[in-house]
């Protein structure tokens, strides 16, 4: 049985309804924030009464998760394309910042040789000189010792044919 009153309630809630769609859609396309309470006070409704109406709550969720583009956008806007541009934008971030520490790593080096040079206790103007002397007398050390080593296996095999040849004279005596 319907009441007057009844009828009357049932209006009000669907008057509700259309404002609380209308505020979704002016929000989506003026790009303001889809919240409960933005769209409830939007609307001139109280927050519980999306709660109590699970279908606009889920529209409205719906709504902030699905963005539209405005008049003047572009191509479309997906949620796949936004994931991909946050992904691109994820992966330049992390090369920026290896690259950060790169420069910090180099200019770091470079603030402290010039604060070892200026201290007056730094490495001498000549050190890239005696470098190179050192790596000469490394290698004619090397050649030195490689030498060294074929003269010792001369040797010794020179003192094993002394040994036979004098072996052998002695047998024959």
């Amino acid at each position: 049985m319907t009441t007057p009153m009844n009828d009357g309630r049932q209006a009000d809630t669907e008057r509700r309804r259309t404002r609380v769609t209308t505020a979704i859609t002016k929000a989506q396309c003026n790009a303001t924030p889809l919240t409960a309470s933005a769209i409830a006070r939007a609307a001139g409704v109280d927050r519980t009464f999306l709660y109590r109406h699970r279908d606009l709550l889920d529209a409205l969720h719906t709504a902030a998760h699905e963005p539209t583009p405005g008049p003047a956008a572009g191509p479309a806007v997906t949620r796949a394309s936004l994931e991909a541009d946050l992904a691109n934008a994820n992966a330049r971030s992390a090369r920026l910042a290896a690259l950060v520490r790169q420069l910090e790593e180099r200019l770091s080096k470079a603030l402290g040789q010039e604060a070892w040079r200026a201290s007056g206790i730094g490495a001498p103007a000549e050190a890239e000189e005696l470098h190179n002397q050192v790596a000469r007398l490394e290698q004619r050390a090397v050649e030195l010792t490689r030498a060294l080593e074929e003269r010792q296996a001369e040797l010794d095999a020179a003192r094993t044919a002394n040994r036979d040849l004098t072996r052998a004279l002695n047998q024959r005596a």
